[in-house]
């Protein structure tokens, strides 16, 4: 149905990826942006965790072999259809033979393509989502690339049913630095009280150094832990190496002291870096959509206020659920 032209600087399979197993080393993987991936399936009337196309940076360039409809959210692209342009955040039809093309970013990381019916791969671990370090999942755990085909779950004779495009007002704020709250980690106390004070107040920035494991940020005051006389056995010399542990969705850790990196979907489950907190998962999506060079600051927040901010996510978007798929 879907023929790939041009896969993109990054584009893979994605969907709400495959929890469950991340006690024995499988990370999440699926969409880095949950949100805008669950958008852009509501859009097309498939159901939240049908698996889409996630491109990073530089979209693909996908031509299509059957009448249907899409959707493409997230970064802040142009989405071209045959050369002429169209809007993000609402359903596209297309017609057999329509050739879709994207522009750079000029604000965000990740598009999510969505089309009806949902992309088709196989189910690895209950999930379609591309890991690709450890090479399972989406088309044989690899990026997209020239001459790949796609089809859907569910092929369907006629585009889907119209839907009702997401307001402007319902959307993420872009605004710059970007706040990332963050709940106090197990191994915060290593830090000395200057330099976890100067983590949360200096001015960060994305380095190139960043991707679907990791986002890592430079910028701020080297960050120096509390010396220990003798280091557990089996931590190492270095004051920011631990006895190894669990690494939860969203930790943060500062290898050496010097650049902090923020663990993503597809991050290792456990190592041994002193974690200092994690960020909350209202705000994870975020991380996503920054650019490199991006400029970010952390704000620590309790656990009863990272409740709070889950809770009025979820309002928020079962919301905007009721708003695009209410009748036409």
């Amino acid at each position: 149905m879907i023929q790939v032209l041009d896969g993109g600087l990054s584009t893979t399979i994605q969907d709400l990826g495959r929890p469950g197993y991340y006690h024995v080393g499988i990370p999440l993987s699926g969409a880095a942006d949950i949100e805008a991936c669950t958008i852009a399936n509501w859009l097309v009337r498939n159901e939240a965790d049908a698996a889409v196309l996630e491109g990073t940076l530089l979209g693909p360039k996908l031509q299509f072999h059957a009448d249907t409809a899409i959707a493409v959210t997230g970064a802040d692209v142009e989405v071209k259809v045959n050369d002429t342009v169209h809007p993000m955040w609402e359903q596209l039809k297309i017609k057999k033979g329509d050739v879709v093309s994207f522009g750079y970013p000029k604000k965000g990381a990740r598009i999510y393509i969505a089309v009806a019916g949902g992309i088709d791969a196989p189910l690895v671990l209950g999930s379609r989502s591309t890991y690709l370090a450890g090479g399972i999942g989406g088309l044989s755990g690899r990026r997209l690339k020239e001459g790949d085909s796609l089809s859907t779950v569910q092929q369907q004779g006629a585009p889907t049913a119209a839907t009702h495009g997401a307001p402007a007002e319902q959307l993420r704020d872009g605004s710059s630095p970007t706040l990332l709250r963050v709940v106090s980690g197990l191994f915060s106390y290593r830090l000395t009280d200057r330099s976890l004070d100067a983590f949360y107040n200096d001015e960060w920035k994305v380095t190139n150094e960043s991707d679907r494991m990791g986002y890592r940020f430079s910028g701020g005051r080297k960050i120096e832990f509390a010396p220990r006389p003798i280091p557990p056995f089996g931590a190492g010399s270095d004051p920011s190496n631990i006895v190894d542990a669990g690494y939860p969705y969203g930790s943060i850790q500062i290898p050496g002291g010097i650049e902090p990196i923020i663990l993503h979907r597809d991050a290792v489950s456990g190592g041994g870096y002193a974690t200092i907190g994690a960020v909350i998962s209202a705000d994870m999506d975020k991380i996503a959509q920054l650019q490199p060079n991006a400029k970010v600051r952390f704000q620590m927040v309790s656990m009863e206020e990272a409740l709070e901010a889950r809770k009025a996510r979820k309002h928020r978007l079962d919301t905007l659920r009721d708003h695009i798929k209410r009748p036409v």
